[in-house]
C-alpha cells in the first residue's frame, strides 16, 4: 500500500514547494522586487539618448548602485563622474510605487532641488516598466525655482532583470535616458 503512495507523496511535496515560493502579486510588485535585486551590486551606464544639453552626462563614467533595500524602499544612487549627489528612491505604497530624487550636497545636507518625482499608480505600469508623472509637491517645488518647464516631467523606469536596468526623463521637447548592462556587476 505504502508503494503505491510514495508517486502521490512525491507529487504533494513537488506541489508543496511551488506553493512556498513567494510570486509577485501585481505587475508593479514584480517590477520593485527586480529592482530589489539590485541592492549591494553596482553596474556601468552610458547615455543613449541624443540631446546635446546632456554632453557631460554622456562623457562621464556612469554608474548605478544598490545602496539599500528594505521591505518597501530601494535606493539606488546615480554616480556621474564622481559626483555621488544622485539618489532615486523607489517606495511602495497602497496606491503604487513612487519615484523620487534624492540630491544631496558633499557634506550630506539636502539640495534645494531635491525630493520630486511621481507616483506610478497601482494597476499602471507593467513588471518591466514603471512611469511616474510629477506629482504636486513636485510641480510646485519647480515653480517655486524657476523650473516652470519641468512641471510635465515624466519620469521611466525599466528593467529587463538580468540584462538592463533604464531611467529616462520625459517632457515636451526634452528627452534623456540612461541604460545600464545588468550582465557585468562591477566589483
Amino acid at each position: 500500500m505504502l508503494g503505491r503512495c510514495v508517486p502521490f507523496l512525491l507529487l504533494a511535496f513537488a506541489l508543496a514547494a511551488c506553493a512556498s515560493a513567494p510570486v509577485p502579486s501585481s505587475p508593479q510588485a514584480a517590477f520593485f522586487a527586480a529592482t530589489q535585486a539590485l541592492c549591494g551590486q553596482s553596474f556601468a551606464g552610458r547615455v543613449v539618448s541624443v540631446d546635446a544639453v546632456d554632453a557631460g552626462f554622456a562623457a562621464a563614467a556612469l554608474r548605478v548602485e544598490g545602496v539599500s533595500c528594505s521591505a518597501d524602499e530601494v535606493r539606488l544612487q546615480f554616480h556621474v563622474g564622481e559626483d555621488r549627489s544622485r539618489t532615486w528612491v523607489l517606495t511602495r505604497y497602497r496606491e503604487g510605487l513612487q519615484l523620487k530624487h534624492d540630491h544631496r550636497h558633499a557634506d550630506g545636507s539636502p539640495e534645494v532641488m531635491t525630493n520630486y518625482g511621481g507616483l506610478a499608480a497601482e494597476g499602471s505600469g507593467s513588471a518591466r516598466r514603471q512611469a511616474f508623472p510629477a506629482d504636486a509637491e513636485s510641480q510646485a517645488l519647480f515653480l517655486a525655482h524657476d523650473r516652470a518647464v519641468s512641471v510635465d516631467n515624466v519620469w521611466g523606469m525599466e528593467i529587463h532583470q538580468g540584462r538592463l536596468l533604464a531611467y529616462e526623463l520625459r517632457r515636451p521637447g526634452r528627452f534623456f535616458r540612461v541604460e545600464f548592462d545588468l550582465t557585468q556587476p562591477l566589483g
